[in-house]
């Protein structure tokens, strides 16, 4: 105890060098990513200034290379979880197909390159080995920042890359037999049958003993014990796996793929992901720590003639697998420029071949050097050729662009959930429960989240859509697509619990609307301030006015809110009450109803103290319906109107159109953003087409008589064509033929055209529409 509290010795020498490694680390890739570079770019970076070629801040390698060990293999369980058994046999034939014609080709080349150089073939076949790879980690997250993981390109990239992370097991059992240490082909041979026998075994672990498991330790509801519960799987596995030959590395992606067949998955990749997000970050820099910069100044030909050959190779190789799969050749090149550099799996499978005698280009520290050099500039440069990539593949999608199956798209897509303007119901106890019946019954789109194992199934078993994992946290507020809900409920949280959901929920989507439910009246105000919209402090009828709220948000008349109440407050809460949900009447979604919000003008925001008209709402495709200041409500508000902090608008729009706006109205304060910019339509009406319009019941307008067959004036809107402006929808004149834009247009030239004149009729020339309208008797037709 004592010694524990004495202040006169310094920390020990092992916490100074890794305090160094997570200060530069941090500091590092922080600036790195205000100069617009990928974090694990500035880990590189952090790597290469404190390493002992640097300034020699932490020179304790073995220390560190404990925690990067740690890194890769809880990098590779992550990676082994989000993969799944399932995933995999999805897109088989993008892995399997392109991804072997890719791996070989580049190895293959490599070693050609390298072997006519007068290095031995097995020093040349190691080496193909490490440029065959290319960064998962560094893919991936462009991908997902520039959004892009759904263009083709992207799409090629993920399913390439899935197969370099399991081309790596055989790679890694062939290499005693390159360094001379593998004996006959007979020893590889059996080493192959010992890994088919591992993974055999994975499988039926992964069907028949993980699942039980972690429902029994889910089924404690102690998020500590289920942590270490998923860490004592990823280590035991990847120790067992080790002492049969595989590495541990490859055993923790095996882990990963057993937890995957479990329904808590996704809980247990929560968990883990912070510890995963920590050593993975030791491992970069790690990697960063083995540059050596004076050799890198002495040799800097021959390590930039390194980097341009693997950037050429992997170019070329990738984009002949993609072009082979029948992809168009700007969006192959697109892939292959995607995918030029050198992975993170390189650098493991370096130190498994340091093991067995093997080094790049066959010349020992200098090869490995080079390797080194080579693979961190690639690594600081693909977020330029990541941009490249996207230039090019825009280019090449003008034509017809041939992608991979519906299953491949939405695999390379992710799992996230594919709804919009929905409701998210946090957690699953009684009041949740009760709301979700009633949503379902009404017809209203919404989805479970939830870490209780008997919630989960009973919800499943009622048919709702669920997803085990911790509201919280927001990768799985993320997964269940809750920038694009509508609302978001918590219903049955403790307040501190739902405080956290409130506040990650809130900076993710600010347009949303946050409903939550507590019972007593003390705690009201603190979740109000962590961006709840309303707060509810009582039982069964809390959950009426929850269901009461959402319809209110979906624009839902007052007279059938109230017919909704009345059934669900019937007998005494029978509804609710009830083993089986007596009938209710359906709530009619459509229209208006999903394209409008109630948004809170938060404090902090930069929405706050600006004019309406500085907004550029327009802009963006979202339309103003109304404004409350201090209690008063305006229908047409002025655009010199200042919104102060608690302002509510009425804004209607797509789910898109809104996520486009959320920086405005995010409480983190900075500037006002610019609008979006778009270039103008040039417009894709036919002018030879006849367009008529018969009303469904001539007798509500007394000008039907003015209503002629005509034919467009112009293929879009003529005053926006005149002047380069762009629209939202088109509306004709049934009495001229003029093309005009819609009142959600920023310029109304259709209604302008009425007043100027008096041409009574006007007719949506949308695809699929042929309503008319009347402005005089203000009527559909």
């Amino acid at each position: 105890m004592l010694a524990v509290l004495s202040t006169t010795s310094g920390p020990p020498e092992f916490f100074a060098q890794a305090a160094a490694v997570i200060v530069a680390g941090a500091v590092v890739a922080y600036l790195g990513s205000r100069a617009g570079l990928v974090t694990i770019v500035g880990f590189l970076v952090a790597g290469v200034v404190i390493g002992p070629y640097g300034l020699g801040v932490v020179n304790d390698r073995a220390l560190v290379d404990a925690a990067a060990e740690l890194g890769v293999v809880l990098l590779l369980f992550t990676i082994g979880i989000e993969f799944s058994f399932e995933r995999l046999a999805r897109i088989r034939r993008l892995i399997l197909g392109g991804g072997t014609l890719q791996v070989v080709l580049a190895t293959g080349v490599t070693a050609a390159m390298v072997a006519a150089l007068g290095v031995a073939w097995p020093a040349a076949v190691f080496t193909g080995f490490l440029v065959s790879l290319s960064s998962t980690a560094i893919v991936l997250k462009l991908l997902a920042d520039r959004g892009e993981t759904t263009r083709a390109h992207g799409q090629a990239g993920v399913g390439l890359l899935i197969f370099q992370d399991l081309a790596i097991i055989p790679m890694v059992l062939l290499l005693p037999l390159l360094g001379g240490q593998g004996g006959s082909p007979g020893d590889v041979a059996l080493a192959l049958g010992k890994a088919a026998g591992i993974i055999a075994a994975v499988l039926l672990v992964a069907r028949r003993v993980m699942p039980p498991l972690l429902e029994v330790v889910a089924r404690t509801c102690s998020p500590e014990l289920f942590l270490l519960t998923v860490i004592a799987v990823c280590f035991g596995t990847a120790y067992l796996t080790s002492l049969a030959g595989v590495s541990l590395s490859l055993g923790a992606f095996l882990a990963g793929l057993v937890v995957s067949e479990s329904r808590f998955s996704e809980h247990a990749l929560g968990e883990i992901l912070p510890l995963q997000i920590l050593f993975s970050a030791t491992f970069f820099v790690s990697v960063g720590m083995l540059l050596d910069l004076s050799f890198l100044v002495h040799n800097l030909p021959l390590v930039l003639a390194a980097a341009a050959g693997v950037l050429a190779i992997k170019t070329v190789t990738t984009g002949t697998a993609a072009r082979v799969l029948g992809y168009r050749l700007p969006v192959a090149g697109a892939a292959g420029l995607l995918l030029a550099q050198v992975g993170e799996f390189s650098f493991v499978l370096d130190r498994a071949g340091r093991a067995a005698g093997l080094s790049p280009l066959g010349r020992g520290e200098a090869g490995s050097q080079t390797f080194i050099a080579a693979t961190v500039l690639l690594m600081v440069g693909t977020p330029y050729l990541a941009m490249a990539a996207g230039w090019l593949e825009r280019r090449g999608a003008r034509g017809t662009v041939p992608r991979p199956s519906a299953a491949e798209a939405d695999e390379a897509e992710g799992d996230e959930l594919r709804m919009e303007n929905h409701v998210v119901v946090a957690g699953y106890g009684a009041g949740a429960r009760r709301l979700a019946r009633v949503l379902n019954a009404t017809g209203v789109p919404f989805v479970v989240t939830t870490l209780s194992p008997e919630g989960a199934r009973e919800a499943e078993a009622e048919g709702y859509p669920v997803l085990r994992g911790d509201s919280t946290r927001q990768r799985t507020l993320e997964r269940v697509g809750v920038e694009r809900a509508k609302a978001l409920v918590v219903a049955d949280d403790d307040a501190a619990t739902a405080a956290r959901i409130t506040t990650v929920a809130r900076m993710t989507n600010p347009t949303m609307r946050i409903v939550v439910r507590t019972r007593y009246l003390a705690e009201v105000d603190a979740l109000a301030r962590a961006g709840a919209d309303r707060v509810l402090a009582e039982e069964l009828e809390a959950v009426v006015q929850l269901f009461a709220d959402v319809l209110r948000e979906y624009r839902v008349s007052p007279d059938e809110i109230e017919r909704q109440e009345a059934a669900v407050r019937a007998d005494q809460y029978a509804a609710l009450r009830a083993a089986e949900l007596p009938p209710l009447p359906p709530c009619p979604l459509e229209g208006d109803c999903l394209e409008t919000r109630t948004v809170t003008v938060r404090d902090g925001a930069p929405a706050a103290g600006r004019r309406l008209g500085e907004l550029a709402l327009a802009q963006y495709g979202v339309q103003v319906r109304g404004l409350r200041l201090d209690g008063a409500w305006s229908e047409e508000p002025e655009d010199g109107a200042v919104l102060p902090a608690g302002a509510e608008m009425v804004l209607a729009g797509t789910a898109e159109a809104f996520a486009r706006t959320a920086p405005l109205f995010r409480p983190a304060g900075g500037s006002l953003p610019p609008p979006p910019r778009t270039a103008p339509r040039r417009g894709n009406v036919d002018t030879e087409q006849v367009v008529t319009l018969e009303p469904a019941d001539p007798s509500r307008c007394g000008h039907v008589a003015q209503i002629h067959p005509v034919h467009p004036s112009t293929r879009g809107c003529e005053e926006c064509l005149r002047t380069g402006d762009d629209w939202v929808h088109l509306r004709i004149c049934m009495s001229c033929g003029h093309v005009g834009c819609c009142d959600d247009s920023k310029n109304r030239h259709a209604t302008a055209h009425f007043h100027a004149t008096a041409h009574p009729v006007m007719r949506s020339i949308e695809p699929g529409e042929r309503w008319g309208w009347c402005y005089v008797d203000e009527v559909e037709l």
